[in-house]
């Protein structure tokens, strides 16, 4: 039997999963700031925003976020913007549906806004009509 040489596997890397989170201050924007909506991810740590300021910009998650929180579409992140490039953003905090609920009640979040609704969702909610004219009604 071989010797123990590590500390153990990759179970005590992960950490202890309870479950309970704790309970965390709410973080509000502020100068240069804004809230939005991850629409799509792109991958490389990047994915497509929507900003409650009405555009679609390319948001990087930061390195501290990076492996540790799990940003996925349809969450609702606080994205710094950059003064040099209007077109991207860093993604800086991930609200939890809880507390997007309490950004939305404090009239942080517009009411248009979707908590807890995934890519499919999403997709499924764009005014696309894919209508090939085919009416089975008339059959």
């Amino acid at each position: 039997m071989p010797k123990p040489k590590g500390k153990g596997g990759k179970n005590r890397r992960r950490g202890k999963g309870d479950g309970e989170e704790a309970k965390r201050e709410l973080e509000f924007k502020e100068e240069g700031q804004e809230y939005a909506q991850v629409v799509k991810m792109l991958g490389n740590g990047r994915c497509e925003c929507f900003c409650f300021d009405g555009v679609t910009r390319l948001g990087h998650i930061r390195g501290k976020m990076r492996k540790k929180v799990w940003v996925t579409a349809g969450d609702i992140v606080l994205v710094g913007k950059r003064d040099f490039q209007d077109e991207k953003v860093d993604i800086l905090h991930k609200y939890t549906a809880d507390e997007a609920r309490n950004l939305k009640q404090y009239g942080e979040l517009p009411e248009t806004a979707r908590i807890n609704e995934t890519a499919v969702d999403l997709a499924m909610t764009e005014d696309v009509e894919d209508d090939i004219g085919i009416d089975f009604d008339d059959i």
